[in-house]
């Protein structure tokens, strides 16, 4: 494994550049000054701006060592869906923090407007202006590898947590769960990072060779890039992540291409496969260049298609052929 990169004093035009890199970095410090971070009580502090109201969290049994994932059968699960008050909630956080062996609780990606009007406003993130915050609240949970659609700053606001990176060409060393069903709505590796089955999993060994790893302290700021398989460990009792998600192209449909790719290519005798990969490698992936460069550009077609006008033709053109092939 390898320490990600870390730096201090991150403005936004310092951090044009670190996305341009495509690399994960730390932002030491970056939200230092933050109010919850300084905070002497964190969940005091948080108790004081929540609004009345349930609260949809996870909880799982000492045995699961916080790894929140499949049961004993794909399409189950080790944990429980629970619903309190947010000052219930932290009741039973504080309740477990006296246990030797203490349920693992973990309230997930909620969005911090909904819950805490104004938080937003006093924790400012100047780096993406206009991305809405979302927390993450609980004990020492395990989140299972996974990635995000998305870019993403996560930000500890308190106690400590471990993040452990894969690129995302280490798909194949990470052995993936299905993408229907997952335990909490996103694919996640089958390999429980602290305990790996390496006899079970062998090549999770390199992904662990070619790991990104990093430590984070209150304040701290970790930028995971665009598609980077990740796997997060809260190291205390209470502990509160703060993230931010946004997509830059977000009117793109990557994922559908590839569900299309699904019925259309991969049931395709070995040599077409290779075909449309050269193909694909050429006009969608671009791997040598534009290649409608010899071309003057009236006659590049769906090789310079790239303003909005353009794009919505091509879309009508798929939705056009997907009704005739369903007989609509």
């Amino acid at each position: 494994m390898t320490p990600i990169r870390i730096r201090h004093d991150v403005t936004p035009e310092a951090f044009q550049e670190i996305r341009a890199a495509g690399e994960p970095v730390v932002m030491q410090g970056l939200a230092a000054d933050w109010p919850l971070v300084r905070a002497a009580d964190a969940a005091d502090f948080l108790r004081g701006l929540a609004l009345p109201g349930a609260v949809h969290f996870m909880r799982a049994p000492p045995e699961v060592d916080g790894r929140m994932h499949y049961g004993a059968t794909i399409g189950s699960r080790n944990f429980t869906r629970e619903e309190a008050s947010f000052s219930g909630f932290l009741d039973l956080l504080a309740e477990q923090a006296g246990k030797e062996r203490p349920d693992a609780i973990a309230l997930q990606g909620l969005p911090a407007p909904q819950l805490m009007p104004g938080f937003a406003e006093a924790h400012p993130m100047a780096l993406v202006p206009g991305v809405s915050p979302r927390l993450w609240i609980g004990n020492a949970a395990k989140v299972a590898i996974h990635h995000d659609p998305t870019e993403n700053i996560a930000v500890v606001g308190a106690g400590r947590r471990r993040f452990t990176l894969f690129a995302p060409d280490q798909v194949g060393n990470l052995y993936m769960g299905p993408f229907d069903p997952t335990p909490a709505g996103v694919q996640v590796s089958m390999v429980h990072l602290t305990a790996p089955d390496l006899e079970r999993y062998p090549r999770f060994a390199a992904a662990m060779a070619a790991a990104r790893v990093a430590e984070l302290d209150p304040g701290d700021a970790l930028y995971i890039p665009y598609q980077w398989y990740h796997h997060v460990e809260a190291l205390d009792r209470f502990n509160v992540l703060v993230n931010y998600w946004w997509d830059p192209v977000a009117d793109a449909s990557p994922w559908e291409a590839m569900m299309h790719g699904f019925v259309s290519l991969r049931s395709l005798p070995p040599d077409q496969r290779r075909a449309w990969r050269a193909m694909f490698d050429r006009y969608v992936f671009l791997t040598d260049g534009d290649p409608g460069a010899h071309l003057p550009p009236e006659a590049r077609g769906v090789l310079g298609a790239t303003s909005p006008q353009a794009i919505a033709q091509m879309r009508a053109m798929l939705f056009d052929g997907l009704r005739k092939r369903l007989g609509r």
